[in-house]
């Protein structure tokens, strides 16, 4: 089971105090508000400590020195690989393997088993929710393969489609990769209910969890996965550095994804046999501070309560809904809002993404435009870009008065009101 938490009462000021980022006026001396927190959230102060400690006082390479500063090292990665253990509720430390980010977690399932028990005629299912870091290793996968991709579709208001879930599934499934969380729409797909259908026609299940794992709890036991991925730094942690969880049988059976030191047994002048789990998937230099630093990440959302986060996050969130619905020509895209992360994406009648982007930019308002690495999502919405405001511990009703306050202002500027 995942490790339980208490959460505690919510105090916004004390909870920004501890980023230090937040205190600091931008170039003009406005007050900054961040509203991108999907793309990374910023960092708290004990964070920062954790990662340039390491610099400062025992800096040495992992798992390649016996003496003082090697050993700390190999015991603070250790110490690491257990508590994301524990956070995401995996049977075993072992399966708990540090990559780069979500995006190689992702890839390193797709060449290591895709690659290896894909075949013609097989199918992977995906939903036309998936960053692109969950759907293009499949293409590529089933390009190379002679297997082939089968879509989840929506249902206008941004869900699965119960009836799309059904038709998706046959008997030569193999794979399903989805989203706990979409970084568009945020919506938040029935995982549960997902794990079981596509385990009764004997497929596996990939997660990708880079947008929910700091919202909410997850159990990847409970919940049935056989493969999680997510990213240190969406979780107030450091940049470089990520996780992929994967059942021991499945991680056993894989071949590794990157070749070289520390993931070696035995190397001849022909052959090589693999290192034990996790090393199997650990080759080369690992981002040793990152790693170290994102234990302390984890130790400060859980000190906050993910149930307390998501109680104050969804406050913010139906906070915006109500208050964007002000703006004239407001688009917002997805499912309604009790049934979302904290993530709000719009349009505005008239107005370019990028030309509100930047203006908002103007009033301090930080945002996020474009197609956010979706294509064929914003393929379906029918508009090549939409805005994206997204929440985090640190935001608040002030947040969202200003991003009212600078769309309002973008308006004016732009003219819509004269049209």
């Amino acid at each position: 089971m995942a490790q339980e938490e208490t959460a505690v009462g919510w105090d916004l000021e004390a909870v920004r105090a501890a980023f230090p980022i937040l205190a600091k006026p931008l170039s003009d001396g406005r007050r900054l508000t961040y509203l991108d927190t999907a793309a990374s959230a910023q960092k708290p102060q004990s964070v920062i400590d954790a990662e340039r400690a390491v610099y400062e006082t025992y800096y040495a390479n992992a798992y390649r020195g016996v003496y003082e500063f090697g050993a700390r090292i190999d015991e603070a990665i250790e110490a690491t690989r257990e508590t994301v253990r524990r956070f995401i509720g995996a049977g075993e430390a072992e399966e708990i393997i540090f990559t780069r980010g979500t995006t190689e977690s992702l890839n390193v399932v797709a060449s290591g088993w895709g690659r290896r028990f894909l075949d013609e005629g097989d199918e992977i299912v995906v939903t036309l929710l998936e960053h692109h870091a969950n759907l293009v290793p499949w293409q590529q996968v089933a390009l190379e393969t002679g297997a082939r991709l089968r879509y989840i579709e929506l249902t206008p208001e941004g869900r699965l489609d119960p009836e799309s879930i059904e038709q998706a599934f046959t008997e030569r499934t193999r794979l399903l990769a989805v989203t706990a969380m979409s970084n568009v729409l945020g919506t938040e797909p029935p995982l549960a209910e997902l794990c079981e259908v596509a385990h009764e026609y004997g497929a596996l299940v990939v997660v990708d969890a880079a947008q929910s794992v700091s919202h909410s709890p997850i159990d990847v036991q409970a919940l049935g996965a056989d493969f999680l991925a997510f990213s240190g730094h969406k979780l107030y942690g450091p940049t470089g550095v990520g996780v992929l969880w994967g059942r021991r049988e499945l991680l056993e059976q894989m071949q590794p994804f990157v070749f070289g030191g520390h993931m070696i047994e035995v190397v001849e002048r022909h052959r090589a046999t693999w290192a034990p789990l996790p090393a199997k998937f650990e080759g080369g230099t690992l981002p040793i501070a990152q790693i170290i630093a994102l234990k302390t990440a984890i130790e400060f959302v859980q000190g906050l309560g993910l149930s307390a986060i998501r109680r104050h996050e969804h406050e913010v969130l139906q906070y915006a809904h109500q208050r964007l619905r002000e703006v004239p020509g407001m688009r917002i895209y997805g499912p309604p809002v009790e049934e979302k992360g904290p993530i709000v994406s719009f349009t505005v009648d008239g107005a370019h993404a990028e030309d509100l982007a930047n203006l908002l930019d103007l009033h301090g308002v930080f945002v996020r435009h474009g197609h956010h690495c979706t294509m064929p999502l914003h393929e379906w919405l029918n508009v090549p870009a939409t805005v994206r405001a997204s929440f985090g511990v640190y935001s608040g009703p002030d947040d969202v008065d200003a991003l009212v306050e600078g769309l309002l202002a973008a308006r004016r500027r732009l003219r819509l009101d004269r049209r």
